[in-house]
């Protein structure tokens, strides 16, 4: 049973459009995208040749990476995921345990879908041209899906649970549900929670293939993602990663811990790939009973809802995802709560998106906005039929939300819904 409060006490966060929480503060304020033009995808001939791409100079990894570790890496989302939960861990004013004992309370939950996959690649070409010996040391760490928390957990001297949870992208919304969950039924004090996701050709070429990636906007990259736009074709791709440190209110408050916001609770379920759910589209049923079970186990109605940070990916399911919200919530037109996506300024992070967009909206209730949606002025027909124009802010508002509620939808008709409270 759920009894202790639970709260956020540090962030990290490597995203397109800022490679730290405060350059990512600001841009989300200002309505900067991180959406470009990449030179690798052009060459390879992909429809789609933009991407969000978290940028930041080779040396930058000198702060988180020892020279041993540096040595043979190629995995982006090892960087991204490391650099994300080491600020998030620093942020929390917590230190790295330097002592022989584990520390018992701690621990750590880090998503992704894929780890390493240039690694991948060059491995592969070593063995198939017989230098299996020149693989080096860091191949195994750097492609098994857990190495990212296992990394971390080093880095910590974590003694609780250390896993990777993987649930497409769904993965960091659920990363911070589990370890909600196992701090406040009090089997941990401290989790650091999070997700990361490669970046490059070789994990966007599949999306590209599927053609549900936007064409026509390589020469204007920054209009392409458009979330809940009548002129919608297709998310852009991205990486990244998000970090928070999930803490017990008793410990946080026994630290003197700076308190980001509260998590109230959430829920995680599937559709079953029925009822109209399928490897790549949502049950509605499943949606609305998600979101509906999240307000429960937040103890919360509806009504008190002031925002939702949507999954919102800029394909023609935004519709959909609109219509589910109103149904579970029971609100429609200018009752409806606020709503906004991430993905209009970094595009669709993929295994990321949930930690990254819980950043976000932490950072919403810490600061006293609501970031606006880029590229939506033309809002879709069925959408304005459903919620005011109002509520679906293209600017910035400085108004002070209470409680918001992040929800991501991925593939495998699977879903996750946490509600967040200003502390």
């Amino acid at each position: 049973m759920n009894t202790r409060r639970v709260v956020i006490t540090g962030m990290g966060v490597v995203a397109p459009n800022g490679t730290n929480v405060s350059e990512f503060g600001l841009a989300l304020k200002k309505g900067r995208s991180g959406i470009r033009l990449i030179e690798q995808l052009k060459e390879l001939q992909f429809s789609c040749q933009i991407a969000g791409l978290p940028i930041y100079k080779k040396d930058y990894l000198t702060n988180y990476f020892n020279t041993v570790q540096l040595r043979g890496l190629n995995a982006s989302g090892m960087e991204y995921g490391v650099i994300a939960g080491s600020d998030a861990w620093t942020d929390a004013g917590l230190s790295t345990n330097t002592s022989d004992t584990p520390l018992w309370d701690i621990g750590v939950i880090f998503g992704t879908g894929i780890l390493g996959v240039d690694k991948f690649r060059e491995a592969i070409y070593k063995v198939d041209e017989g230098k299996v010996r020149r693989l080096g040391s860091t191949t195994v760490i750097q492609t098994m899906a857990s190495g990212i928390s296992a990394f971390l957990g080093g880095i910590i001297g974590c003694g609780n649970i250390v896993t990777t949870n993987s649930s497409a992208c769904c993965t960091g919304t659920e990363a911070i549900i589990m370890a909600y969950e196992r701090i406040s039924s009090g089997r941990a004090e401290i989790i650091l929670a999070g997700s990361t996701s490669d970046s490059g050709p070789y994990v966007w070429g599949g999306f590209d293939a599927m053609r549900i990636l936007p064409h026509k906007y390589n020469n204007n990259p920054t209009e392409a993602s458009r979330p809940m736009s009548a002129t919608a074709n297709g998310f852009v791709p991205g990486s990244g990663a998000g970090a928070l440190v999930v803490e017990s209110l008793e410990s946080a408050k026994k630290r003197g811990a700076t308190i980001y916001a509260e998590i109230l609770g959430g829920h995680v379920n599937s559709g079953g790939q029925r009822n109209g759910g399928s490897m790549t589209a949502p049950n509605s049923k499943a949606v609305i009973r998600c979101i509906q079970q999240a307000v429960k186990n937040a103890k919360i109605e509806s009504k008190d809802i002031d925002a939702i940070n949507g999954h919102l990916t800029a394909t023609n399911m935004d519709s959909t995802e609109i219509q589910n919200w109103s149904q579970a919530l029971g609100r429609k037109g200018t009752d409806f709560p606020y709503i906004n996506s991430l993905k209009s300024l970094v595009g669709h992070c993929l295994a990321a998106s949930g930690s990254i967009e819980s950043v976000a909206t932490v950072l919403q209730l810490k600061e006293n906005f609501i970031f606006g949606n880029i590229n939506c002025e033309d809002l879709h027909p069925e959408i304005g039929s459903l919620v005011s124009r109002d509520q679906i802010p293209t600017k910035t508002l400085e108004i002070s939300p209470n409680i918001i509620a992040k929800a991501s939808f991925g593939f495998g008709d699977v879903n996750a819904c946490v509600i967040f409270k200003k502390y």
